[in-house]
């Protein structure tokens, strides 16, 4: 229980220094401002979801690849920073490499796709910023992902 006490509490701080530090990136969870929806939610690409401690892209997540590639496509000056998160099981370690090798599947995917490589970054968060900060199930699979950061 101290974990994830401790967890979320870093959760929040590290969002909040991160905030203070650039604010064009949006962080924390629109529970700030009354909701319960992630402000991650937000951006006209999907995420990707991925299985238990897999990198691996399945029919759904290569629809999801596909529908933002098209999206890619018809909005040509935009580019991309893709975020490879995970659930909390595992070490540190293991999650950061997990979470780059997500975050580089849907990379080869795009550019596979027929997205610039030029477009495209990827970064690994691990479990540091969890989508759902509960312990269960449910929470772990929304929390296995790659996020599509849009940037301008």
């Amino acid at each position: 229980m101290k974990r994830i006490v401790i967890g979320s509490m870093l959760g929040v701080l590290s969002g909040f220094f991160v905030g203070c530090a650039c604010k064009s990136k949006s962080v924390g969870t629109a529970a700030d401002s009354g909701a319960n929806i992630p402000l991650e939610q937000a951006g006209p690409l999907k995420d990707v979801n991925f299985a238990f401690d897999s990198s691996k892209l399945d029919s759904r997540a290569m629809a999801i690849i596909r529908e933002n590639a098209d999206w890619l496509k018809a909005n040509p000056n935009v580019k991309v920073e893709i975020e490879g998160h995970c659930d909390e099981r595992g070490t540190n370690e293991y999650n950061m490499a997990l979470g780059w090798r997500r975050a580089k599947a849907c990379y080869s995917a795009l550019i596979n796709a027929g997205i610039d490589k030029n477009r495209l970054s990827t970064i690994s968060y691990g479990e540091e910023r969890p989508l759902d900060p509960r312990s269960n199930e449910e929470a772990w699979a929304k929390n296995r992902r790659c996020f599509f950061r849009v940037i301008k």
